[in-house]
């Protein structure tokens, strides 16, 4: 894994300046969302607009592998609907939101090397964070080499749809870098993903997910359920390595095996929910539920998602304060 600002986000070979690069966020993206000049704060206090989020590419990487993906997603979002992205392979769908996610942070972690101010938390000194992202590349080179996943997915994938009623942002995106969480609000669908799990969030989510499955969500549950799966990511405690098979000869892709040593460590560390109560402060923001109400019976925060004996709940309204 080589990273650089003349080097390509994707295989590693040397760029022209300026030339050769992609957009963080695809054009198809950028137009259909008006997102011009909508700008994100990095975290060295500089502000960057969406559209001059680019990343180095070079021609092939480009031609071959980043276009090709987008116009696939492109005609997905333009059919629209949860129904039609459910048809999405889920290979596909993880190198897409991996693709966004890993230019976002080659834009952090390139903008450290020369920062405004050096944040309080620098990514690259963050040896566990860099220690996953190596493994990541290599999942994340299923991009441009034909790779076969055996019997796992590098990602929890959640699709969720969002009820019209009090839904007023036609986009919206959010991360957590270190956790390698990753999730994008397209209309009324809405993309949650930890990046680099094997799947096991989406296991040990199973009945919330399955919960939901079949029903327009209030965005106040929508923010909830992003909060059980981002706490999820920050409790998820080991790193997947790895390993490709031999290649024979006529084999025309690789296949991936992996390996989670659940042995020398827990899985996941112990949930608190004080915790996972400030993950719901953060993700209620714009309800302005502050945490004494959250977690006002410690053993069982606020939820919209179930009632007080743990069955479903349905939202209709839940206006935001003015």
């Amino acid at each position: 894994m080589r990273f650089g600002r003349h080097i390509c986000f994707l295989c590693g070979l040397p760029t022209q300046p300026s030339v050769d690069t992609v957009s963080v966020l695809a054009p198809w993206l950028l137009e259909r969302y008006q997102l011009h000049g909508r700008q994100m704060r990095l975290l060295d206090q500089s502000v960057v607009s969406f559209e001059d989020l680019r990343v180095p590419c070079c021609p092939r990487c480009r031609t071959q592998a980043v276009e090709p993906l987008e116009a696939k997603v492109a005609a997905v979002a333009a059919v629209g609907g949860l129904a039609s992205w459910q048809q999405l392979d889920e290979q596909t769908l993880f190198l897409w939101l991996a693709k966004m996610y890993y230019g976002i942070l080659l834009t952090e972690l390139l903008t450290e090397l020369d920062p405004l101010i050096k944040p309080e938390y620098p990514l690259s000194e963050n040896g566990q964070m860099l220690s996953k992202l190596q493994s990541f590349y290599q999942v994340f080179q299923a991009l441009r080499v034909p790779i076969v996943f055996e019997d796992f997915n590098p990602a929890s994938v959640f699709m969720l749809e969002v009820a019209p009623e009090e839904d007023t942002l036609p986009f919206e995106y959010d991360d957590d870098l270190s956790t390698m969480m990753f999730s994008i609000k397209l209309d009324d669908v809405v993309l949650v993903a930890c990046l680099l799990d094997n799947g096991i969030i989406r296991q040990a989510m199973r009945r919330v997910y399955e919960d939901v499955q079949g029903k327009a969500l209030h965005p106040i549950q929508v923010a909830e359920f992003k909060a059980r799966v981002y706490y999820a990511a920050y409790l998820f405690n080991v790193v997947p390595d790895y390993y490709v098979r031999a290649v024979k000869p006529g084999d025309t892709h690789l296949v991936y095996d992996t390996l989670i040593d659940d042995v020398t460590r827990e899985i996941f560390n112990p949930w608190e929910n004080t915790g996972y109560a400030r993950s719901l402060q953060e993700m209620w923001k714009r309800w302005r539920l502050e945490l004494p109400e959250i977690i006002r019976n410690p053993a069982q925060p606020l939820s919209f998602l179930y009632t007080e004996v743990g069955e479903p709940r349905t939202i209709t309204s839940y206006p935001v304060p003015e």
